[in-house]
């Protein structure tokens, strides 16, 4: 005669014992929650936004590139010698919020206007190369803006605003972070 082994049914002791190791296993994730939770940054440091690094090697001359930073538009253009000449030349009693170009850009770098890229009057997202002075114009209310993202025509209050931002090099910007 061959001898088999019996096989056991579940019993309610099994059951028992699963639902312990499970309710064990809940609890113990439950309790370890909160600290593990709280090595996540807080939300005030996620809003504050850590700097980002741009590469400024593949822009071409003329080009303008949009990157964001802190859920903002940024606006990264590389200027014509044309574009400089005529944002340096601009007298400042045609501005509607004066701001000599130079206080625009870096000393020595002249060719990288760095600025936030939304309309100062409602926040719309300008045209590029659009407008008389080939900078931006915003199609929603006319505003236009001049190569220096200074306000030219139209009811945008003030300039384009410039981002905190250094240079790393010569090709290799951080926004974010102030010299």
């Amino acid at each position: 005669m061959a001898e088999t082994t019996p096989t056991a049914e579940p019993t309610r002791r099994d059951f028992l014992f699963i639902a312990t190791g499970a309710t064990a296993a809940i609890g113990v994730a439950a309790v370890a929650w909160p600290f593990v939770a709280q090595l996540a940054p807080d939300a005030e440091v996620i809003a504050a936004g850590a700097p980002i690094e741009v590469d400024l090697s593949p822009i071409a001359e003329g080009q303008i590139v949009r990157v964001f930073w802190r859920d903002a538009l940024i606006f990264v253009r590389h200027r014509t010698a044309e574009e400089i000449e005529a944002a340096q030349e601009t007298p400042l009693s045609d501005l509607i919020d004066p701001e000599p170009d130079a206080d625009r850009v870096v000393e020595g770098r002249e060719q990288w206007l760095i600025i936030y890229g939304n309309c100062t009057h409602l926040g719309c997202v300008p045209l590029d190369f659009q407008g008389q002075y080939r900078g931006w114009f915003c199609p929603c209310h006319g505003s236009v803006f001049d190569t220096s993202g200074r306000v030219r025509v139209g009811p945008a209050p003030i300039n384009l605003p410039l981002p905190p931002y250094e240079f790393v090099d010569d090709t290799t910007i951080i926004i974010g972070e102030e010299a």
